[in-house]
């Protein structure tokens, strides 16, 4: 037990840095500017929900991008036969690829050679060989120009990087504080604005594709049928106006430098102009001297901005775009302008906003109830262990600075349920403890002395504490993998938390604990609590209850799958898709008056409910069925119906989840909750016996059951958050599960010829008041949470104190009988193999 004085050195240079590194977060920024130089100055990055801002995820449009790609591809293979004087008697586009017919076998064979030239390579296989965006083969007459899966890919992750650039340039024109743009995945982009209220006007800007060019209009009736190479187009703001357009590109608007909004000196509305490059300039020139007289259309992703007849050459390289806009178009249209335009469209499938109102409101919460479940944790630990109870609390403050220091290390970002995260990391840090303190409670009453208690007590909790922990990191490992946003921030946090607690609440409290029992020369370590409520040795018989605990368990959930069944699960946008508005009225909100307003707009079904107050309402609006587009316009729709019908109401959160989002959210949900049960599965039979593990995972669909059940009885979300609450207590109830597992395995090794009923009794009386007194602190950790945590994290902390209730009774009445069946079961089958071997030998 003698700690080495490199050791202590070590051990307080890394609190002592934990501190610095945590410190800034005290501070506000100004604050921060006036500290010295030397201090580190880092602090942890507040998530959208807890600052307010927008969050939107973009995807590439990849059919557009193939579509143009294969437009682009048609072009250039007519442009090469026209170059090479080849007459082709077609060339079309079928499927994936450009079908070229030439019957004329040597006219064929010059057009493969001219048509291989289009062929580049785009990737190493890896096996010394290169990849192509294009096959070129012959079948009979025809030649056939295939688009490959590796140019496809090439296109694609050019195309992201490029929109990635291009919507920095746009969000810089917009003017937002620290944004954050980032890639996920192949083919989306993710955009982050704190402080942005109103995504409206930055979702046209970021979903636009901005792809402009100029057209000659035909001179043909638009209503009627258009000839080869026009297309009727509609009015930019009134679809009911069409325009004849010429297919053929007069000039394109990557030809543009500049582009800005002003007002017209005549009418005084508003407009924009543009100005082009000097090859632009000369081919704008030529155009307008050629067509004095003839009408000119400025085409928009598909919509005529304007249409005007040109009275006169311009020559000047610049001209301007009106209509009937408004300053804030005119304003979105210059910064697109200016940015440039996108490779491909980008769609918009998830959309989250949170008010900067309801952001200060999390923070005040999430640091009111973590400093209340802090306290309860603390005080419950003094209470239980007195004097040593103040020790593991010293090494639970230090827990939670380092923390918050690795967050900062990290460049985390801290969300609501990250917060959540950490008050949980609190309880379940106390875990280490309150196991330590027992076992050296227990081995102080077999007469060791002070010392020996204290090595034998650490030495025998390390391995269940590395066991149960293993089983924790397990589900928010898997959770971090398939979970996205906040609910990662809770992974990140729960992972930093266990890992943090067996240096802190492991290493440190094991020097602390030494060092005091050397300076004050204690022969007997004697762990008193403030108040005796404990019962001291017990020998329940817990095994003459097991069927009676087995068969109320079952029974319970059996109700729960009926209750899946029918009235089922409450399940959140996150899996269903669609949207949810928060709103908050400067008086109570009339219901009725709000469902008949948003019932007109032909939006689908549409549920209000009152949370927390009269004046705060939930607007749930069922999945459009336009997709992702039809999504957009309906958030739209509600939110100015809610402005027009209550003057002054503020719009705390809205969220939207595309249909093809929330299939993959709901799959990754059930994903990750079935690998979590496999790998806790594998990792106990490993360290067990196969017995344990199977044991274990009976329990543990028990106890997921009897979950699911208490979220379609009381009607909670069921989102991403409850995911990560069900993950959560399928690891703390494996936790708990090991401990137990863990004493029964040293006694079965200790007691050979003891039956196992009467082991698995005693080893349960063993380790029954740290059952109950970790069950406990973590109970009281997320307490506060639950009662005041708000509805970000409502779903999370009140399926959390159902379950910690749950997993303990589970490990004493569930648990250890199938384990005794199939551990009985076991032993006469090997008996009755052994007898079977002898009388054969015999």
């Amino acid at each position: 037990m003698r700690t080495s004085k490199w050791v202590v050195a070590a051990y307080s240079i890394i609190v002592l840095l934990g501190i610095l590194v945590a410190l800034p977060n005290l501070f506000t920024k100004e604050q921060l500017a006036s500290l010295p130089g030397w201090l580190p100055k880092k602090q942890v990055t507040l998530g959208l929900d807890l600052r307010g801002g927008s969050y939107l995820m973009m995807e590439v449009d990849e059919a557009s991008l193939k579509k143009d790609r294969l437009r682009s591809m048609l072009d250039d293979v007519r442009s090469k036969l026209r170059a090479e004087r080849i007459q082709p008697q077609s060339v079309r586009i079928a499927g994936d690829a450009v079908v070229v017919n030439i019957p004329d076998a040597a006219q064929r064979a010059q057009a493969q050679t001219a048509l291989n030239t289009l062929v580049t390579p785009v990737g190493d296989t890896g096996f010394g060989t290169t990849t192509n965006n294009i096959d070129v083969t012959t079948n009979g007459n025809q030649i056939s120009l295939t688009l490959t899966e590796a140019g496809e890919r090439y296109r694609l992750d050019n195309a992201v990087q490029q929109s990635l650039e291009i919507i920095r340039r746009r969000v810089d024109q917009v003017g937002v504080a620290e944004p954050s743009i980032q890639r996920a995945g192949s083919d989306r982009i993710v955009v982050q604005l704190p402080g942005l209220k109103d995504p409206t006007q930055l979702r046209q800007l970021l979903g636009s594709t901005a792809k402009m060019t100029f057209h000659m209009l035909a001179d043909v009736n638009p209503n009627d049928p258009p000839p080869a190479g026009v297309t009727i187009l509609p009015d930019a703001k009134d679809p009911n106006i069409k325009y004849p357009v010429e297919d053929q590109v007069a000039l394109d608007g990557s030809r543009l430098v500049d582009a800005r909004a002003g007002f017209d000196p005549n009418t005084n509305q508003p407009l924009v102009s543009f100005k082009f490059d000097s090859v632009g300039a000369r081919q704008f020139a030529d155009i307008t001297s050629r067509n004095v007289g003839k009408p000119f259309a400025i085409v928009l992703d598909g919509k005529v901005l304007s249409a005007p007849v040109i009275r006169e050459p311009i020559t000047g390289g610049s001209g301007q775009i009106s209509g009937n806009f408004t300053v804030e178009e005119t304003s979105t249209l210059s910064a697109l302008l200016r940015a440039g335009a996108l490779p491909a469209p980008l769609t918009v499938v998830e959309e989250r906003t949170v008010g900067p109102d309801l952001g200060a409101d999390s923070i005040k919460m999430g640091l009111y109830t973590g400093i209340a479940g802090f306290i309860l944790v603390a005080l419950f630990i003094v209470v239980l262990y007195g004097f040593w109870g103040m020790v593991a609390n010293v090494a639970l403050l230090l827990h939670t600075v380092l923390t918050f220091a690795a967050l900062s290390l990290l460049g985390a970002t801290l969300t609501l349920p990250g917060i959540a995260g950490i008050i949980l990391g609190i309880g379940i840090a106390v875990d280490a403890n309150v196991l330590i303190n027992e076992r050296i409670k227990e081995e102080t009453r077999k007469g060791l002395s002070a010392m020996a208690a204290l090595d034998k007590g650490f030495k025998s909790a390390y391995a269940t504490i590395v066991d149960a922990n293993v089983t924790t990191l397990i589900a928010t490992g898997l959770l971090f993998l398939f979970g996205t946003g906040p609910v990662r921030g809770f992974a990140i946090t729960m992972m930093l938390g266990i890992a943090i607690s067996m240096f802190s609440d492991v290493s440190l409290v094991r020097m602390m604990m030494a060092s005091i029992v050397r300076r004050r020369k204690l022969k007997k370590l004697e762990i008193k609590p403030l108040f005796n409520f404990s019962p001291g040795e017990t020998n329940f018989k817990f095994m003459r209850a097991r069927f009676l605990g087995i068969g109320v368990s079952i029974l319970l959930s059996l109700a729960s799958i009926v209750l899946f069944i029918k009235p089922g699960l409450n399940y959140g946008i996150d899996f269903l898709g669609g949207i949810q508005i928060e709103i908050k009225s400067p008086q109570p909100a009339d219901l009725s008056q709000l469902r008949s307003t948003l019932g007109a707009l032909d939006i689908g079904e549409v549920a209000l409910q009152n949370i927390g107050g009269p004046s705060d309402v939930l607007i749930r609006v069922q999945r459009q069925n336009g997709g992702e587009d039809a999504q957009t316009a309906a958030v739209a729709k509600v939110r100015d119906s809610v402005e027009k019908l209550i003057p002054g109401v503020k719009i705390e959160r809205s969220e939207v989840v595309g249909p093809k989002v929330s299939g993959e959210l709901a799959r990754s949900g059930i994903l990750a909750v079935s690998l979590a049960a496999v790998a806790m599965l594998f990792y106990i039979w490993w360290r067990f016996e196969w017995y344990f593990a199977l044991g274990a995972i009976a329990t543990l669909i028990l106890d997921t059951t009897k979950m699911i059940g208490f979220f379609a009885l009381t009607g909670l979300d069921f989102n991403l958050t409850a995911i990560a609450a069900l993950l959560t207590i399928i690891g703390y109830s494996v936790n708990d599960k090991v401990v137990v597992y863990d004493r029964m395995r040293e006694n079965m090794r200790l007691y050979k010829s003891k039956p196992l009923r009467e082991i698995i009794d005693m080893s349960i009386n063993q380790v029954l008041a740290r059952c109950i007194y970790t069950s406990a602190t973590t109970f009281l950790a997320m307490l506060p949470m639950a009662i005041w945590g708000g509805s970000a994290v409502h779903n999370f902390a009140v399926p959390m104190i159902f379950g910690i209730v749950i997993a303990t009774s589970s490990s004493i009445y569930i648990a250890a009988p199938i384990l005794l069946f199939l551990g009985d079961w076991w032993k006469r089958h090997h008996k009755e193999k052994e007898s079977g071997s002898a009388v054969v030998q015999s």
